[in-house]
């Protein structure tokens, strides 16, 4: 049982229950002292000392070391990203017990992740910081259900950067002719196709770069996707000017790849930042990533009337939520809608 003594001006909390080690910590109010020795005791009693004594057996870097080779077998596009960033926080957090990561720790490390500068100098986005906490969320999940290493998650007591949703960044109709024209006329053999595949379809860079001539049927406008962001097929509409474009390039194709669009010293996809940069540059296109062409996409899309749920389903998302940011967009094509409904039923009235 639990005994409180007075020892000068703090209260000294002794627990002894048979079968288990005595402890003992002092407090400077006999009321804290009180409810700690309640709760200290019930905890015993109910067994989650024996989880507390796990987590000081185990270190963190265990922990990281042991998902790493077993629990991450259901992604394994997104693997070596992910890797990265549990080996970060295992570089950060690895030489301490478990029981002595507690969530202000990880708080520490997240507000480094946040502020200290990159090789460009800026510094990481918020959104970025929330997938290296996002890593770290199942590999604590696992501890806790799986292994039963930990009670639970100091994850859990950390708040999330807040994301923000910014300025969805879209070419404009002289960027584009200006971007179009300079990857024309590079030297570089497939930017200007893999930059008109992505304004015209919203096929995110990975994607286009992973396409396999199997996957192309060209001769009913449509490309199949195996290996998405989500983990599901989706069929790609190419129809227009972009698919003739792609039937041009097809033409002439190496025969020792399946890759469409691999580089020409390997015979994988490779994506030249070089080359993208030197071609925003001649065209005089400034804070752009090839990931906005996906935006100018959607945003095109929104301009011509498609709605958030034609958004979503061109982009290969499950839910609204993603293209909601193109909403505004659209307002005006929303309201030429109530207008022409207006016209037409109140017409002679």
């Amino acid at each position: 049982m639990a005994s409180i003594i007075k020892r000068g001006d703090s209260y000294q909390v002794k627990i002894r229950i048979k079968g288990h080690p005595a402890e003992s910590t002092s407090f400077s109010r006999k009321t804290d002292a009180t409810n700690y020795a309640k709760q200290r005791e019930t905890e015993i009693r109910q067994g989650k000392h024996l989880k507390e004594a796990v987590s000081k057996r185990y270190t963190f870097a265990q922990m990281i070391d042991r998902y790493l080779k077993v629990g991450f077998t259901d992604k394994p596009k997104s693997f070596n990203k992910q890797r990265n960033q549990l080996e970060r926080w295992k570089a950060e957090l690895g030489q301490y017990s478990l029981f002595d990561v507690t969530a202000t720790r990880i708080t520490e490390v997240k507000e480094r992740l946040l502020n200290e500068p990159l090789k460009n100098g800026k510094k990481r986005a918020p959104a970025t910081v929330v997938r290296y906490m996002a890593a770290l969320s199942p590999v604590y999940r696992m501890a806790v259900n799986e292994w039963e290493w930990l009670e639970k998650s100091p994850l859990d007591k950390v708040k999330r950067p807040k994301e923000s949703n910014g300025v969805v960044r879209f070419l404009s109709t002289d960027e584009r002719h200006r971007l179009l024209d300079k990857a024309k006329s590079h030297p570089h053999p497939n930017m200007y196709v893999l930059i008109v595949l992505a304004i015209s379809t919203g096929m995110r860079q990975g994607e286009i770069l992973g396409l396999k001539r199997e996957d192309l049927f060209l001769s009913d406008g449509y490309a199949l996707l195996h290996e998405t962001k989500n983990n599901e097929s989706r069929r790609v509409p190419i129809t227009g000017f972009a698919l003739d474009v792609l039937k041009n390039f097809c033409k002439v194709v190496r025969m020792d790849t399946p890759y469409i669009f691999a580089d020409k010293t390997t015979s994988k996809p490779v994506f030249n930042y070089r080359a993208w940069e030197d071609v925003l540059k001649l065209a005089e296109v400034e804070n752009f990533r090839f990931h906005d062409l996906r935006h100018t996409c959607a945003s095109y899309l929104a301009m011509n009337g498609a709605s958030l749920a034609e958004i979503a389903e061109v982009l290969g998302h499950k839910t609204l939520n993603m293209v909601k940011r193109y909403a505004h967009l659209s307002d005006s094509h929303t309201s030429s809608v109530v207008a022409s409904m207006n016209d037409k039923i109140f017409a002679g009235n």
